[in-house]
């Protein structure tokens, strides 16, 4: 695997930030990260969190890594930034190196956030 920080994606996934509101969301504590040769097969993006026993070991806040693998780049417009939205709403409103999981990261709540989001163009 080889990672390299994706400064152009770091700037979209704050303005999706920005644009939702997501205030809990410190985007000076997300980066955004392409990552290429996984083996995953299905997976497009997936959210990495420092976890609590390394930010008190470090004495460090809470950082979370979003990863794009390669497919990512294949997406449409809309879909990558549905995939955004979907990995930003695993960062639980703590902001402490937790998760959300699928049962509220689902489909139809990305979509209610998507739709927020392309309203919030006009």
């Amino acid at each position: 695997m080889k990672y390299s920080i994706a400064l152009d994606l770091q700037q979209r996934m704050c303005e999706i930030v920005r644009r939702l509101d997501l205030a809990h969301i410190d985007c000076n504590r997300v980066v955004c990260v392409r990552s290429v040769g996984s083996r995953a097969r299905r997976v497009v993006a997936r959210c990495h969190a420092l976890p609590k026993i390394m930010q008190l070991a470090m004495e460090v806040k809470a950082h979370y890594a979003i990863e794009f693998l390669e497919r990512f780049e294949r997406l449409s417009e809309a879909d990558q930034d549905r995939t955004i939205i979907h990995e930003l709403m695993h960062i639980p409103k703590t902001f402490g190196g937790g998760f959300r999981h699928h049962d509220f990261v689902c489909h139809g709540n990305v979509e209610k956030l998507y739709e927020t989001f392309l309203q919030s163009q006009a």
